[in-house]
């Protein structure tokens, strides 16, 4: 698949998720009319239609807005702001040499120089965000500026910047959102189902005749509230694992250097701590999994599910075969 088509296919993806997300938040709210308020005498299904219109309304805030709400949540900083509160001379250069690689990088893929960020986090990681190459952002923690030498750093970029190129952010972005507007809905309808009346349900039933397929019906609703935080963050894995894999190929391409970016990728495997700037909401756009699940060891149907990027093991094997190289023992 080449770049024209990976990004004609990411945007068909962002589309396709949207409209997912917002079917189900109607069907949260549509249930939410039916077991809770009752239907009869409601001209307008009105929590479906609030769910429609919230789902819809956090898609396009996820495609307008969703890169500042990231940043935002993690406290990154511009850069420039970061250099002029630091004292440290040495701190000041790398810092510096951060944002010229990205610059760099930027010439290299023949895109605008997106913005770059600092997240005051000691666990190396980065993430980049934006809707578009002429709205794009890119993170990078304190820890990762510290530890990397100048080529892991352009590995990095370059692997962020194919984020960029190939439109992963846009998707992405989207998606972060949706999956935080989910959240919220399934949260309040488990509230409101604690302190609710039966009566809408008895109607239902009622109107069901016998309540054989109204008790199938809250059955299925029940489970979708319940699981629907879970149903959120399977679908933003599953879209981001493969996501990963792409970008350690096309960014490896842009330095011509994939041994540096399995280098980096390598130290960055071997910091056990979390990234605690980083939510789970989140997770899914960084490089490396700031959460550290263990389902990201793991391949498979049940890590697509759980688990944001592929093995990082087989990410560095990739890359060091992309380089003519060996794996390094583990």
């Amino acid at each position: 698949m080449n770049l024209l088509d990976q990004q004609a296919a990411n945007r068909r993806r962002t589309w396709l998720v949207m409209a997912l997300f917002a079917g189900f938040l109607f069907l949260l709210g549509y249930g939410f009319d039916r077991f809770y308020l009752g239907v009869e005498g409601m001209p307008v299904p009105l929590a479906a239609t609030a769910g429609l219109v919230f789902g819809g309304v956090s898609a396009l805030s996820g495609y307008y807005k969703g890169d500042r709400a990231v940043l935002a949540s993690t406290g990154a900083v511009p850069i420039a702001q970061a250099l002029a509160a630091e004292t440290d001379d040495t701190r000041r250069f790398r810092l510096t040499q951060a944002g010229n690689v990205v610059s760099e990088m930027a010439i290299a893929a023949g895109l605008p120089e997106p913005k770059v960020y600092i997240i005051p986090d000691p666990d190396p990681n980065a993430f980049a965000t934006g809707r578009d190459p002429e709205h794009a952002s890119i993170a990078v923690t304190n820890g990762l500026v510290d530890m990397l030498t100048r080529e892991e750093l352009q590995g990095v970029a370059a692997h962020e910047l194919s984020h960029v190129r190939n439109l992963d952010i846009r998707l992405m972005t989207v998606i972060a959102a949706l999956v935080g507007a989910i959240v919220l809905l399934s949260d309040w309808a488990r509230r409101s189902m604690r302190f609710g009346s039966a009566g809408g349900s008895r109607r239902s039933r009622n109107k069901d005749g016998g309540g054989g397929l109204g008790v199938v019906l809250l059955a299925i609703w029940i489970v979708a509230v319940i699981l629907a935080p879970l149903i959120g963050q399977g679908l933003a894995m599953m879209v981001s694992r493969r996501r990963e894999s792409l970008a350690d190929a096309s960014g490896a391409e842009l330095t011509r250097n994939p041994l540096a970016l399995a280098s980096a990728l390598e130290k960055i495997d071997a910091v056990a701590t979390p990234t605690a700037a980083v939510k789970r909401g989140t997770a899914h756009l960084c490089i490396a999994d700031p959460l550290g699940r263990p389902a990201g060891l793991r391949e498979g149907f049940w890590a697509d599910l759980f688990a944001s990027h592929p093995p990082m093991a087989s990410r560095i094997a990739a890359l060091r075969e992309m380089g003519y190289q060996p794996a390094s023992p583990r």
